[in-house]
C-alpha cells in the first residue's frame, strides 16, 4: 500500500519503556487526580456551573484551533442559549454550536443506568465528521462523514496519507484501539489506559487525515468520547482539548516530531499527559475552594446558632461573611465602609459598636486581630495543614 512509503511511521503499536519512571508517574498521578474528581460532593449549582465552564473551554479549544475567532464568553451566551451575531459570522456560531451538540449528546447518552462505550469503529468516526461539519459551507470534493478522494496538505507541512488507503487505515486504527493493547488487567489502570488510547486515538486521526475537513475536530470529539466513556469526570474530559489550543504552538511541534521519529508517540503522550495533570489538578483547587466555602459557611452558622437570636448576632455574622468575601485583613477603620448595609447600621452608632462587634467575633474564634487590622478566619478549618502553613495563610 502507498501509506507504507509516504507515512511509514503509522505502524499501528505502541511500546511505553518499562524504565520510563517519569511517564510512569504521570500515569499514577493522574490516575489518582481522576479518583479525587469523581463523585466529589457538590452542590448543584455549583457543579451544573463547573460543567458550564469546562464545556465552554472545550469547545472552544476544538474550534479555536482550527481558527474559529468566537471568545469563551461568546461561546458561554451561546451554550446558554443567548449569542447573538451578524449573519457574516453565524459559520462561526455553527461551527461551535455542531461540537456544543456531539458534547451534550454523548454526555447524556453515557450517563444513563445503561450507558456504555459505543464500539469504536470506521462508522461511528465517520458519524463524529458528519456532526462537526453540518450546516457549514465546505470546499468542492468535500462530503460530510465521507472519506476523501484526494490529497490533502496540512498546514503546507504535512500531507494526509493517500486517500486510496484511509478506509484500510481507520478500519485497522479501529481494530487497534479495540484489541488488548488498550485492554487493562486491572480496572485501576483503567484510566491510565483511556487516556493512552484516546491521545493515541487523537495522533492517529490527525495523521490519516481521512476527511476533507473536520479532521482535528473529528480527532478531538473521538478523544473526548473515549475518555468521558472510561470514566473521566465530563469536566476533566474537556481538558486535552484545552491543553492543544493553550500550547498550540507545541502541539503542531510535538506532531511533527512524533512522526519525524518513525511513530514514537511517548514524548507527545508525556506531553499530553502533562497538560492534563495541570488541568485537572486547577478543577480540583476550584472544586476544594467551593467546599472550604461551604464549610465555612456551615461553621459560621453553626457558632451563631447556640446564642440567642438578636439583630446584633445577625449583623455580626454578616460581618464574618463580609469579611470572608474580601479575603485579605481590613483595617478596623474600613469596617463601617465594607457595604452599604454596614454603614447603614453603623451610622449612628461611631466606632464602639464596632469595637465591641470585632471585640466578640474575635473570641469565638471567627476573626483575627493584629495591628489595627482585621481578617476572617477561614484558614482554620483546613484541618490537617502544618501550623506554619496556617499562619503564613493568615498572614498573606
Amino acid at each position: 500500500m502507498k501509506y507504507e512509503n509516504s507515512h511509514p511511521w503509522l505502524k499501528f503499536s505502541l511500546r511505553i519503556p518499562p524504565d520510563d519512571y517519569h511517564l510512569w508517574l504521570l500515569l499514577g498521578e493522574v490516575a489518582s487526580k481522576v479518583q479525587h474528581l469523581s463523585g466529589v460532593p457538590l452542590r448543584p449549582d455549583v457543579a451544573a456551573d463547573l460543567h458550564r465552564v469546562y464545556l465552554a473551554k472545550g469547545v472552544l479549544a476544538t474550534t479555536a484551533i482550527e481558527g474559529n475567532t468566537l471568545s469563551e464568553e461568546q461561546v458561554r451566551q451561546l451554550i446558554d442559549g443567548k449569542l447573538e451575531l451578524p449573519k457574516s459570522q453565524q459559520y462561526l456560531q455553527q461551527e461551535v454550536q455542531n461540537i456544543i451538540d456531539v458534547c451534550n449528546r454523548e454526555a447524556k447518552e453515557l450517563l444513563k443506568p445503561d450507558g456504555s462505550e459505543r464500539y469504536l469503529d470506521r462508522a461511528l468516526i465517520e458519524q463524529y465528521n458528519r456532526d462537526v461539519l453540518k450546516g457549514l459551507e465546505l470546499s468542492e470534493g468535500t462530503v460530510p462523514g465521507q472519506l476523501r478522494q484526494h490529497s490533502v496538505v496540512v498546514g503546507n507541512v504535512y500531507r494526509g496519507a493517500p486517500a486510496e488507503d484511509c478506509e484500510y487505515l481507520l478500519d485497522r486504527l479501529c481494530t487497534w484501539l479495540n484489541s488488548d493493547d488498550f485492554l487493562p488487567s486491572e480496572e485501576d489502570l483503567r484510566v491510565p489506559f483511556a487516556l493512552i488510547k484516546a491521545i493515541v486515538a487523537h495522533v492517529y486521526l490527525a495523521w490519516i487525515h481521512p476527511f476533507g475537513d473536520g479532521n482535528g475536530r473529528t480527532a478531538r470529539l473521538i478523544e473526548f468520547h473515549i475518555l468521558f466513556a472510561n470514566g473521566i469526570p465530563l469536566p476533566a474530559a474537556h481538558l486535552l482539548s484545552d491543553h492543544y489550543n493553550l500550547t498550540r504552538a507545541g502541539y503542531y511541534r510535538e506532531l511533527a516530531k512524533a512522526s519525524a521519529s518513525g511513530g514514537d508517540l511517548v514524548p507527545f503522550i508525556r506531553y499530553a499527559l502533562r497538560g492534563f495533570l495541570d488541568g485537572i489538578r486547577d478543577q480540583i483547587g476550584r472544586i476544594r475552594g467551593q467546599q472550604m466555602a461551604v464549610a465555612w459557611e456551615n461553621y459560621v452558622h453553626d457558632c451563631f446558632r447556640k446564642l440567642r437570636t438578636s439583630p446584633t448576632q445577625k449583623r455580626r455574622r454578616e460581618l464574618v461573611f463580609d469579611l470572608t468575601d474580601r479575603g485579605d485583613w481590613a483595617d478596623v477603620a474600613e469596617i463601617p465602609l465594607l457595604t452599604p448595609k454596614l454603614a447603614r447600621e453603623y451610622a449612628t452608632a461611631g466606632e464602639r459598636m464596632v469595637q465591641r462587634d470585632l471585640n466578640s467575633l474575635a473570641n469565638m474564634g471567627l476573626i483575627s486581630r493584629r495591628h489595627g487590622k482585621v481578617m476572617a478566619n477561614r484558614h482554620m478549618i483546613q484541618a490537617f495543614l502544618p501550623r506554619r502553613v496556617e499562619e503564613r495563610k493568615a498572614d498573606a
